[in-house]
């Protein structure tokens, strides 16, 4: 009698998460080892994608992250992150270390991925836009012209701009209400009307608009959408300058099977992030690494593979690979003038402060637009 046995996918979430509840995650934070810095280290059952998660909840309290080790071969995953606050010192703050270890710990995973952003719950409360096209001088101020003569209020609302591409994830409410659009007939609208704005005379490149009231981490997915979009492709006759470039190498190690990755480029806040969201988002796997950035620059190395398993397999794919992370590492780097405005919250506001910056010759490169209780702040990054 022969027998047979077969595993369903439902079986292999099943198991996975007996493991899970036989392992639950383990955070501990060292606060005495090291002088200036506070020291966290996550233990769990390994998952795809739960480097980023970790990376994630740290990088949305503003914590600056000055060494990582990393290692997740098998089915565990450890880490070991020394961050600091703003000002460089240790964490202190009970509330803060508090909410690392409910997002990090056993409870997290009760917890929804987004509920892990600071910041982040599911809201009825406005309309999220997700808008990619052509960067051209003027392009948020058209935007914002837009959405103020359609009766949208602009509460949120974050801007990049890579190599002569545009993404911008905002979140807008009905001027009169003050709550989200729901018509479908005036979301078609809105959707149709920026599509326009943002196609404009550029035959050659594709734009796109998404009216959704979807919650989403919004630095997370204006990395997903410029990668979609292919910012990272440069023409061959583009001038480069150099001196400002990441340097960014890929290599095999043959007798482990891995590919490895090493970065060298200016430290700046957020640049773990977003490096581990281009390899997240390439479906690459890092199952070691070693973060450095104590000094103005930061070195950053990941031993990686592909999800199928396999370390880079073509110098076509490892040149794609240098070039997707050095734009996750442009996509954030702002050079110029930054401007600052803190005001009363007004329906307009963004579509009369960037119609100045327009009048003005002033091309935005990145904004960081957020409402509070009122309150408008507004960052503005202009070259």
């Amino acid at each position: 009698m022969e027998i047979t046995m077969s595993f369903s996918q439902d079986m292999d979430d099943a198991y996975a998460k007996l493991i899970r509840r036989m392992n639950p995650p383990r955070v501990v934070i060292d606060n005495e080892s090291y002088k200036n810095a506070t020291v966290i280290q996550v233990d769990s059952a390994n998952k795809l994608g739960i480097l980023l998660e970790v990376v994630q909840v740290l990088t949305d309290l503003n914590l600056i992250i000055t060494k990582a080790y990393i290692s997740s071969d098998g089915g565990w995953f450890m880490d070991v992150f020394n961050v600091t606050d703003q000002d460089g010192n240790k964490i202190k703050d009970e509330g803060i270390l508090d909410y690392i270890q409910k997002s990090l710990g056993p409870d997290s995973w009760f917890m929804s991925p987004m509920r892990r952003s600071v910041g982040v719950k599911p809201s009825m409360d406005h309309t999220s836009i997700e808008l990619t096209g052509s960067d051209r001088p003027g392009l948020l101020s058209e935007v914002s012209a837009v959405l103020t003569n359609l009766k949208c209020n602009v509460v949120n609302a974050e801007v990049w701009t890579h190599n002569t591409r545009a993404a911008a994830v905002m979140q807008v409410t009905d001027e009169e209400t003050g709550a989200a659009i729901t018509d479908p007939e005036r979301l078609s609208t809105i959707k149709r009307l920026l599509f326009y704005v943002l196609k404009g005379s550029n035959k050659s490149r594709e734009a796109t608009t998404v009216v959704s009231h979807g919650v989403t981490h919004t630095e997370r997915r204006l990395h997903q959408l410029m990668f979609a979009d292919r910012d990272y492709e440069r023409a061959d006759d583009e001038a480069v300058d150099e001196r400002q470039r990441p340097n960014v190498n890929v290599v095999n190690w043959y007798d482990r099977d891995y590919s490895v990755v090493t970065i060298r480029s200016k430290d700046r806040p957020k640049l773990l992030f977003d490096t581990v969201c281009t390899l997240t988002d390439m479906q690459y796997v890092v199952f070691h690494g070693h973060v450095d950035a104590e000094g103005p620059e930061a070195y950053q190395e990941y031993c990686i593979r592909h999800v199928d398993g396999s370390p880079v397999k073509s110098d076509a794919e490892r040149q794609r690979l240098i070039q997707c992370v050095e734009a996750a590492i442009e996509r954030r780097v702002s050079e110029g003038l930054k401007l600052e405005l803190c005001t009363t919250d007004r329906v307009g506001l963004l579509s009369d402060v960037t119609r100045i910056f327009r009048e003005n010759s002033l091309t935005v490169t990145r904004a960081e637009v957020t409402t509070r209780s009122g309150k408008a702040v507004n960052t503005f990054y202009c070259a």
